[in-house]
């Protein structure tokens, strides 16, 4: 059964924030450059030997009841999934006219960027996320916006097949991307791009 999706405000991020944002990687995307670079870039998926979690809300910045706290959030799209209990499954938030987006942020007024998106671990793969992608891209195109911006690492493997599945084209690896953040230093930066 689809989830039920709505736009929210902050009176309810406290259960936006009850869904988990975390995902197992067993593989990552290895950045290979071909030709010292100049003949572009190879991706390469490789198993990583110990398998592990990367929570993104394990970093306080990051958890959805402080957001409004770094950034004015007044304008941005903040959607809820709930099931047919009304319990939330999933969340999507479209971050706009906030420096949230590496390369494009200040040069794109037309550029949206989909900051956030979870689904509870009990409701993966039920279709779930892309009803939030959909919502979001329908969401940022009523606001005027012509693209969506996803970024994502290259340890997220599960995050960059559901882009590509629902249509998002990869238009910028960043292989130094993350370098001034210890715990993902190693990864590369891919930005991710949906034509609204």
């Amino acid at each position: 059964m689809p989830a039920a999706i709505e736009t929210i405000q902050s009176d309810l991020f406290h259960l936006y924030s009850r869904i988990p944002n975390w995902y197992e990687v067993r593989s990552v995307l290895r950045i290979e450059p071909v030709d010292d670079g100049l003949a572009g870039l190879r991706v390469v998926e490789e198993e990583v030997a110990e398998p592990f979690i990367r929570d993104y809300d394990s970093h306080h910045k990051d958890n959805p009841t402080h957001w409004a706290g770094q950034f004015d959030i007044s304008r941005w799209g903040i959607l809820l999934a709930t099931d047919e209990n009304d319990d939330p499954v999933g969340g999507a938030t479209v971050a706009v006219d906030a420096p949230v987006y590496p390369l494009d942020r200040f040069q794109r007024p037309d550029l949206a960027v989909l900051w956030d998106i979870r689904v509870d671990p009990d409701h993966r793969r039920s279709g779930v996320g892309g009803q939030l992608l959909r919502h979001a891209a329908a969401w940022a195109r009523s606001e005027g916006y012509g693209q969506l911006g996803i970024e994502t690492d290259s340890s997220n493997v599960g995050a960059c097949r559901f882009y590509a599945k629902q249509g998002c084209e990869l238009g910028a690896i960043h292989r130094y991307g993350y370098s001034g953040i210890a715990a993902v230093a190693e990864n590369a930066m891919l930005l991710w791009y949906l034509d609204l």
